[in-house]
C-alpha cells in the first residue's frame, strides 16, 4: 500500500465511511510509515478542532423567561366569579333534589325519575363550572356543552313563560347558568394561548418557522395549502461493522 491509498483510507475512517481497503492493510502501513502516522495525528487534531468547540459561558435567561411567561393567576376575577356561580348552581341543584318538587313546572306531571335526571344535570353543571374555575385550561372543553344547554333552555323557558306553564321565579332560577356561560367564555378566552399541561408550548414564531431537522414539518404547497415535509437525509454515515 502506498501513502496516498493509506491517507484515503484514513480520511474515510475519520468520516465514519467504509474504507476503500481492508483496515488491516491500513494499520500495517501505519506501523511502518512515519509520514502517514504524522498525517493521521494532524488529521485527527484538525477533525476534532472542527467538530468540537470549547464550552463558552451560558447566558442568563431567567429574567427573559420569567418576563415572557404568562401570569400565574390569569383571569383571576372571572374564575372567582365562576366559582361563586358554581356554588349557586350546586345549591339550586341540591335544593331541587331535596325538595322533591319542580316549582312552577310541577303541573306537568313528570315522573320522579325524569325529575331526578334534571336535578342530576343541574348538579353536574355546577360541578363542571367549579372544575373549570379551578383548572382554567378545562373551560374550553365545557363551553360547547353549556352553550348548547343554555340556548335550548332559554328557548323553552321563554315558551313556557309565555304559555303560563312556568313562573317567573322558576325562569329566573336559570340566570346563574347564563352568567356561568359568560364567565366560562371569559376564562376560556384568557387561557386560550396557554399550553395545556403535558403538551409542548406553542409560540407565535412557530406559525411561520419550522425546524429543518424535524421530518414532520409542514411545508407550504402551491396555493398556500400546508403539506407534509420531506425527511432529511443524514449528513454522515456510520462506519460499516
Amino acid at each position: 500500500m502506498d501513502c496516498q491509498s493509506c491517507r484515503e483510507a484514513l480520511s474515510a475512517r475519520l468520516d465514519g465511511e467504509a474504507e476503500p481497503v481492508p483496515a488491516a492493510e491500513t494499520d500495517a502501513h501505519l506501523a511502518q510509515c512515519l509520514a502517514c502516522t504524522r498525517w493521521q495525528a494532524s488529521a485527527q487534531a484538525l477533525t476534532r478542532a472542527i467538530r468540537v468547540r470549547p464550552v463558552g459561558p451560558d447566558p442568563d435567561l431567567v429574567d427573559a423567561v420569567l418576563a415572557a411567561a404568562p401570569p400565574r393567576h390569569t383571569a383571576l376575577a372571572p374564575r372567582l366569579a365562576l366559582s361563586a356561580v358554581a356554588i349557586v348552581q350546586l345549591w339550586l341543584g341540591l335544593a331541587q333534589l331535596l325538595a322533591g318538587a319542580t316549582g312552577g313546572h310541577s303541573g306537568h306531571g313528570i315522573s320522579t325519575h325524569l325529575f331526578n335526571e334534571g336535578a342530576a344535570w343541574n348538579l353536574a353543571l355546577g360541578i363542571g363550572l367549579m372544575v373549570a374555575a379551578v383548572h382554567a385550561h378545562r373551560a374550553a372543553g365545557l363551553l360547547p356543552t353549556l352553550a348548547g344547554f343554555v340556548a335550548v333552555l332559554v328557548a323553552f323557558s321563554v315558551s313556557d313563560l309565555i304559555g303560563g306553564t312556568a313562573t317567573a321565579t322558576r325562569v329566573v332560577s336559570h340566570l346563574p347558568l347564563v352568567a356561568g356561560l359568560v364567565l366560562l367564555y371569559l376564562v376560556a378566552r384568557a387561557h386560550r394561548e396557554e399550553p395545556t399541561p403535558g403538551t409542548p408550548a406553542k409560540h407565535d414564531d412557530d406559525l411561520g418557522h419550522h425546524d429543518d431537522s424535524d421530518g414532520d414539518d409542514v411545508a407550504p404547497q402551491p396555493g398556500g395549502r400546508p403539506g407534509r415535509g420531506r425527511h432529511l437525509r443524514p449528513t454522515a454515515h456510520r462506519r460499516a461493522a
